[in-house]
């Protein structure tokens, strides 16, 4: 249901993991989370990346072994990990600083937003915002969930509630595309559009509105309907579709990622990438408090 954030099957590994979490957060909300020493270097090349993601955008895999290969010695700390698997929230550290992961876990559901996953990633990212810890987004989603269920249950209201809590979060946040980033969805999971501080891209990424078989069916409706051999026609839109709107480099030209970068270098270049935050300073404008969707 979401009420609690953790369950543990003894009162002694409860104990001891409720220790771990307060070792990651900070004091209060005016001081940084306390970093540590590691032996992972920062430098360490993720080779693994290379076949835990398929380059087939239909094809499964668990986020939580990308999380892993990322982090400091493979260690995190999951959020949530019972309520609305179809979305991951973790602390773990980066070079020995305290990160909150939020990604997007194609093994379940897709990756689709949903209702409890929306609200499962804005609570994470408000925690986070409010003890000072960046966020690092990781993001594979094939769009909102649809369903007369969702709508009736307000899946856009919901939505917008982690739409939300990423515009007001005024810590270092980067966003890391893998695969998938289409349409709404896609706004919602931190992108360049509402203020991410740095919007990175693996080569097998596709930022569109809708993935090419969906949009050929769409744009081209009429002209595959008339053909003599429509299923000919629709696979010559579709593979024109993905060489001129949904190749690697076509998301960069359109301002809408800063760089594509080598799977293997990612722990690198996040690292790197929230060491030159590190002294970021945003103020919100004086008010008496935000006025979030409910």
């Amino acid at each position: 249901s979401g009420v609690a954030h953790f369950a543990y099957d003894d009162e002694e590994t409860c104990i001891a993991e409720v220790r771990y979490l307060i070792g990651m957060l900070p004091s209060n909300n005016r001081e940084q989370a306390p970093a540590v020493g590691g032996s992972d270097p920062a430098d360490r090349l993720t080779e693994a990346l290379l076949d835990l993601v398929p380059a087939g955008p239909g094809q499964a895999y668990d986020i939580r072994d990308v999380i892993e290969e990322i982090v400091d010695d493979g260690e995190s700390f999951e959020v949530h990990a019972a309520w609305a698997p179809n979305i991951v929230c973790a602390l773990t550290r980066l070079d020995g600083h305290v990160v909150g992961v939020v990604a997007n876990q194609p093994a379940a559901m897709a990756g689709v937003l949903d209702i409890e996953a929306s609200e499962k990633g804005a609570r994470f990212v408000q925690f986070c915002d409010a003890f000072n810890i960046p966020l690092v987004t990781l993001v594979d989603v094939p769009g909102f969930l649809p369903g007369v269920d969702q709508e009736h249950n307000g899946v856009i209201r919901r939505g917008a509630k982690l739409l939300y809590a990423y515009c007001n979060a005024t810590v270092p946040r980067i966003s890391l595309v893998l695969r998938k980033a289409y349409g709404g969805a896609y706004i919602v999971m931190d992108s360049r559009s509402i203020g991410t501080d740095l919007a990175l891209a693996w080569p097998t990424n596709e930022i569109a509105v809708m993935g090419a078989e969906g949009a050929a069916n769409v744009v081209f409706r009429r002209e595959i309907a008339a053909a003599d051999d429509p299923g000919a026609v629709r696979d010559q839109r579709i593979a024109e579709y993905r060489s001129e709107l949904m190749h690697p480099y076509y998301a960069a030209e359109r301002g809408l990622i800063d760089d594509v970068i080598d799977p293997r270098t990612t722990r690198a270049v996040l690292i790197r990438s929230l060491a030159m935050l590190r002294a970021k300073h945003a103020d919100l404008p004086v008010r008496k408090h935000g006025n979030p969707p409910q």
